[in-house]
């Protein structure tokens, strides 16, 4: 009775050991494909990824979750450049950033890395411009930095706790063992597969540029330990936006909210429109018939918002 047995198991873990060198050696081709694409900077003993380019008004882009700076690179970052001084960065544990051990790194975590790589790269009171996860980022930096930020954008930004939970794959990555088999074995070439799905949902109900996989690298985070930060961040914000909600009021910095109108990935009934009846000092533009990647899909037009915004909220500093 336990030859069978044995030689099922046998066969089970010959084809975990294929999936875990397929996806070692994807890894390793995807980053041999997109190599950082910037410079490095140590904060906190944390090295962070970022580029750093142009002149102007100091412009901060920060990227949502699955994605890296090269999101901004192959969108708002170049028409910015014509005027600013533009920053991107790769959060922790995505791209090329590192991930701090221990405790999950917050939001207020992640703004306090952001704020102290700021200060050492000599930027002062920056325009931050987050999108969706990291509407978090933004709003957490504006509260506990009072004062040193001009302002802020949100493109669809996510600020508030939701119903309904995240997909299975991020909430996979918070069970030990069983999370680590699927990241080391059936994530990269599973993610393979759907990927182009996946992001055809997130531009719905538009169309993601031809070629937005191959510009964006978008399948670094198909690596084990981009996986896991993501997976953390995604499970983890809604009960932490519940906290943090609470003192939005106390923001006295401008800040200027786009959200597309058929964006149903952080919809803005409940974030944007929320924001609206806190915040002091808040404008809106809201993009008809415009999806959640609407810095993709709208380039030039997000990019002369900001630049618009930026003159009114840094004025004299071009």
């Amino acid at each position: 009775m336990l030859r069978p047995v044995a030689r099922l198991t046998g066969i089970l873990v010959a084809i975990a050991g294929l999936l875990a060198l397929y996806s070692a050696w994807g890894a390793w081709m995807v980053e041999r494909a997109y190599p950082p694409a910037g410079q490095f900077i140590e904060v906190d003993g944390l090295r962070l990824h970022h580029i750093d380019i142009g002149e102007g008004t100091p412009v901060v882009l920060l990227h949502g979750a699955s994605t890296t700076l090269r999101d901004f690179t192959t969108s708002l970052a170049p028409p910015l450049t014509l005027a600013h001084r533009v920053l991107a960065f790769d959060r922790p544990g995505y791209g090329y950033s590192e991930r701090p051990a221990g405790d999950w790194p917050d939001p207020a975590v992640q703004a306090r890395y952001l704020h102290a790589a700021l200060k050492r790269l000599g930027v002062s009171r920056p325009l931050l411009v987050g999108h969706s996860w990291s509407g978090s980022l933004v709003m957490a930096y504006l509260l506990n930095y009072p004062g040193e930020a001009a302002g802020a954008v949100l493109l669809a930004g996510g600020t508030h706790p939701w119903q309904g939970g995240v997909a299975w794959t991020n909430t996979l990555g918070g069970i030990p063992l069983l999370g680590s088999l699927f990241a080391h074995t059936l994530l990269f070439p599973a993610g393979e597969l759907v990927l182009e799905q996946a992001i055809a949902n997130v531009f719905e109900p538009e169309s993601p540029p031809p070629d937005y996989v191959m510009r964006t690298g978008v399948k670094l985070v198909l690596r084990p330990d981009n996986y896991f930060a993501n997976a953390e961040d995604v499970r983890l914000l809604s009960d932490y936006l519940a906290g943090q909600s609470r003192s939005y009021a106390r923001i006295r910095e401008p800040v200027l909210l786009i959200h597309g109108t058929a964006d149903d990935i952080v919809p803005a009934w409940n974030h944007t429109d929320r924001l609206l009846e806190i915040l002091p000092n808040v404008e809106v533009v809201r993009l008809e018939g415009v999806g959640h990647a609407l810095h993709h899909t709208r380039t030039d037009r997000v990019a002369l918002l900001i630049h618009e915004f930026s003159r009114r909220v840094q004025p004299g500093r071009e």
